[in-house]
């Protein structure tokens, strides 16, 4: 397990779509450990695989100390509900906030690094977070949907 340097915006990686994961093996066990690590190290709540220079469709995202962490492989958001306007920030853009308008519910379903199919169900903080991720596998920043910069 190691702390990875995250991208920051200016690199064009982030703007690339990430490749499903087809088998989930040691690379990926050690991808999820390593995405977990630095998600900590840089005090966020939520962490794409891209924005560790990994062109992967892997998450991982805890919204509480005391919380469990989420680890997802290959996530689609199935369900969404609702509308939320809020401020959000990212490890890759720091010292840049803004309000952006997100579903206020989702559910979403991956697998776990077992390869069992997960669904989480995610409200407020997690629904937003889990939303964020999937962006970033996509390529897409949370300012590409701002809605009005926040000084921070």
């Amino acid at each position: 397990m190691a702390v990875r340097k995250v991208l920051k915006d200016s690199e064009p990686l982030l703007r690339k779509r990430s490749k499903e994961v087809k088998d989930i093996n040691e690379e990926i066990i050690t991808l999820l450990d390593d995405m977990l690590d630095t998600m900590e190290d840089y005090n966020g709540i939520g962490l794409a695989a891209p924005q560790i220079g990994v062109l992967k469709r892997v998450i991982v995202v805890k919204i509480s100390e005391e919380g469990e962490a989420i680890e997802l492989i290959n996530p689609k958001i199935i369900k969404s509900k609702g509308q939320d306007r809020d401020v959000e920030g990212c490890l890759s853009i720091p010292g840049v906030y803004g309000e952006v308008t997100r579903a206020k519910e989702v559910i979403v379903e991956g697998l776990d690094r077992e390869g069992k199919k997960r669904k989480i169900m995610g409200s407020g903080l997690l629904a937003r977070a889990l939303q964020h991720e999937i962006d970033h596998l996509n390529g897409v920043l949370f300012t590409d949907k701002v809605e009005k910069f926040i000084e921070g």
